[in-house]
Formats: structure tokens, C-alpha cells, sequence
């Protein structure tokens, strides 16, 4: 009985080599490739989006006084200099549509999503005299294409020049006078869409920013302003961010919701395969050897081999089906391989009850628990306390000294 135990420690242990090699694999296909992917989607889709806020800047030519020394002498000279005023923001409205569209690349699946952004902005010319403005709108990110882009300027479409990832105009606005500047377009977006109020610590007046989106698991990053409402709606959510005066260094921001990844999740499942084992190999030791079963350790090894089956066929079907249908092959083939054999080397009965329920519960359910983040040590716990219950009320009255001398005369005849 010691030599059949150290036997089947030893194929428990080789398993679990190879259980590790394919994790490593596995994160290392995922990773290895996703930065070069990432820059794919990227260059195809569009880059996460930061939305700076517009400016308005006028120049003027002022007379300067210069001295320098020449020759010993001392000279004075008056030249121009060209100062810039910025014209201060003093209202903004913003609507900003999110809509959720995944796409999968390898083993990863990317978040990337459609924007269509609106905003009117409002400008004061604060001094006492007509000036000449120039409007900045920046882009949120260079690798990015804008459809439908519309620029107006207190409704009077104005011609465009392109300068350092901007939007530029210029219009001429009489002394104290407002002008709204409005700007709209549809784009793509990756990861995150942000709006950054332009500094580390911004003042904001009479802002306004509503969003709805198209997906229900929003998320605020760190270091980001909450909604002042939310509402949630059929398929998302409304949100708004309303102020009337705000000193703030952090953004408003959204990062949208990731899907299960298939790649991360087998390499996962696969690391954890080995506690599955254990609970199969320990059930199914305790059955044969109460009921006078004699399970080689060959048996053990063919065991082993079916359970690796699962994660070796998961690992390379993730990439090129569903995630829920690689599981679901991976598991209909693990299962088979174990009943099918055990039903040849022991009888159905065993086959199908015993040891296909511990293999639905270990191998099965223990990796499935592995879809709901969170939830997999409680699953795993839950798991492990059932089974010391059961094998401790079964096992409660047996002698295990005569249990372990016993050896069976005859091998078990299949059912």
C-alpha cells in the first residue's frame, strides 16, 4: 500500500509539472504578443481619448524698452513684443455618448468603444476693445479619426486650420462681448475616455458635462470626479457632472468595462488544476480502498492524463471560439475520457456515479467558479469542507488498519 501511494504521489507530482509549464505557456502566449496587438487595435480602432478643454488666446503688440552697453556706451532701444491674453472660459456644456463595442485580438479581448462628442463653450472678451481671437479646440488623441467634425463659432460655421493634434480658428470679438464655441464629432476610442480640465489644479465655472452610456458596469477611476447625478436606464446609464464653480487636479474619466479574458483564465485554471487533482485523486482513493477496488497506479496515471486533457484542449480553443464554448468542449471531453475509461476498468455503475460526479465537482464546477471574479476561493472552500464532510460520515466506522492490509484476490470484474 506505501509503494502504491508513493506511486500515485509521484504522478500527482509530474502532473503538476506539466500543469505549471502549460500556465507559463499560455501567459506567455497572452503577453508576449499584447503589446504588439494593443498597438494593432490601436492603429486600426483608435487610442484612449483625453479631452483637453478649448482656449482662446488674442494678441497684441506692445512697445518695450530695451537698454544694452555697445562700445562702452550705453543705448536704448524700443522694440515691440507680442503678448498673448487668454480669454477666460466662462461656461461649458457637454454631451458625451459612450457606446460599448469589444474586440478580440489573440488571447485578450480590448475594450473599445464609439464616442460622439458634443460641446458649446463659452468665451468673454474681458478687455476694452475688439480682438482678434484665436479659437484652440485640441483633439483627444492623435491616433484617433473624427467623422462628421463641426466647428461653429456662436453658430456661424468658421474655416479650420490643423496645428499640433488642434482644431484652430480665428474670429474677431468686439470688447466685452461672449462667444460660443461649438464643436461636435463622432470617433473610436480604446481602454478609457477622460476629460482633463487642462492642469493640476483647474478652476471651473458654470460646467456641465452629462454622459450616457451603453453598458451598466461603469467604472471611475482613482483620482477622478464622481457624477453629481446618475441615473440608470434600459441599457446603461445617464450621468452628469454639473458645477457651478470647481477647483479641482483631478478629471472627470470612464473606464469601460473588460471582458472575460480568455487568455489570463486558462493560464489561471491551469495553475490551479493541481488542487482539482488532488480533491479527485483523494476521493476516489478513499472509495476504491473502502469498497476493495484495485486501482493501479497506472489507472491514476490515465486519470491524470484526461484531467490535463481539459486544460491542454481549453488552452487552444479559447483563441478560436467562445470562451463558454471552449469550456464547455474541454469539460464534455475530460468528463468522457474518465467515465469511458473507469466504465472499461471498474463497471459503469462506478464509472458514471462516483467518480463522473467528483470529476463534474472538482474539475468542472472548481474551474467554472473561475468565471465569477471574486467568488473562486469561497467555491474552492465550499468545495473542500462538503468533501471532508462526506468522507468523514462515510468513513467514520472503518478500520483503516484492515482497509490498507486488504488487498483484493480477484481485480474487479466490470459491470
Amino acid at each position: 500500500m506505501t509503494k502504491r501511494i508513493a506511486a500515485i504521489v509521484f504522478i500527482f507530482m509530474c502532473t503538476t509539472v506539466a500543469w505549471g509549464a502549460l500556465g507559463a505557456t499560455v501567459f506567455y502566449r497572452t503577453y508576449s504578443s499584447g503589446s504588439a496587438l494593443k498597438g494593432r487595435v490601436v492603429s486600426i480602432w483608435g487610442a484612449p481619448h483625453v479631452q483637453l478643454p478649448p482656449s482662446a488666446t488674442y494678441t497684441r503688440i506692445v512697445p518695450k524698452t530695451v537698454e544694452s552697453v555697445e562700445d562702452g556706451r550705453r543705448i536704448v532701444r524700443t522694440v515691440e513684443e507680442r503678448q498673448s491674453h487668454p480669454l477666460p472660459l466662462e461656461s461649458s456644456r457637454i454631451d458625451v455618448r459612450l457606446d460599448l463595442d469589444h474586440r478580440q485580438k489573440g488571447l485578450l479581448w480590448y475594450s473599445t468603444y464609439r464616442v460622439a462628442f458634443s460641446g458649446a463653450f463659452g468665451f468673454r472678451n474681458a478687455s476694452t476693445e475688439a480682438q482678434d481671437v484665436l479659437f484652440t479646440f485640441p483633439l483627444p488623441a492623435a491616433q484617433a479619426i473624427y467623422e462628421d467634425m463641426s466647428v461653429t463659432v456662436d453658430g456661424a460655421a468658421v474655416v479650420l486650420a490643423s496645428e499640433k493634434r488642434s482644431a484652430q480658428t480665428r474670429v474677431t470679438l468686439p470688447a466685452g462681448k461672449t462667444a460660443v464655441l461649438a464643436v461636435s464629432y463622432r470617433s473610436q476610442g480604446l481602454e478609457s475616455w477622460r476629460y482633463s480640465f487642462g492642469g493640476d489644479v483647474a478652476q471651473v465655472r458654470d460646467f456641465r458635462l452629462a454622459m450616457s452610456t451603453d453598458f451598466k458596469a461603469i467604472d471611475f477611476p482613482d483620482n477622478s470626479v464622481a457624477p453629481t447625478e446618475k441615473r440608470e436606464t434600459a441599457t446603461g446609464w445617464d450621468l452628469v457632472w454639473s458645477y457651478r464653480t470647481l477647483l479641482s487636479g483631478f478629471e472627470i474619466a470612464m473606464l469601460l468595462p473588460e471582458k472575460l479574458q480568455p487568455g489570463p483564465l486558462a493560464g489561471e485554471i491551469s495553475y490551479f488544476a493541481p488542487v482539482s487533482l488532488l480533491f479527485f485523486f483523494f476521493l476516489i482513493f478513499i472509495l476504491t480502498t473502502l469498497r476493495g477496488i484495485d486501482l493501479h497506479p497506472m489507472n491514476y496515471f490515465f486519470l491524470a492524463a484526461a484531467f490535463f486533457a481539459f486544460h491542454l484542449l481549453f488552452a487552444y480553443l479559447v483563441d478560436h471560439v467562445s470562451i463558454h464554448a471552449a469550456f464547455a468542449i474541454s469539460s464534455a471531453a475530460s468528463v468522457f475520457l474518465v467515465v469511458n475509461y473507469l466504465r472499461l476498468v471498474v463497471g459503469l455503475r462506478f464509472a458514471a456515479v462516483e467518480a463522473g460526479a467528483a470529476q463534474t465537482l472538482y474539475l468542472v464546477l472548481f474551474s467554472y467558479a473561475f468565471f465569477f471574479k471574486g467568488f473562486t476561493g469561497l467555491a474552492v472552500t465550499i468545495g473542500a469542507v462538503l468533501t471532508l464532510c462526506v468522507v468523514m460520515q462515510v468513513t467514520a466506522r472503518t478500520d483503516w488498519a484492515a482497509a490498507f492490509g486488504r488487498r483484493p484476490a480477484v481485480p474487479a470484474t466490470p459491470r
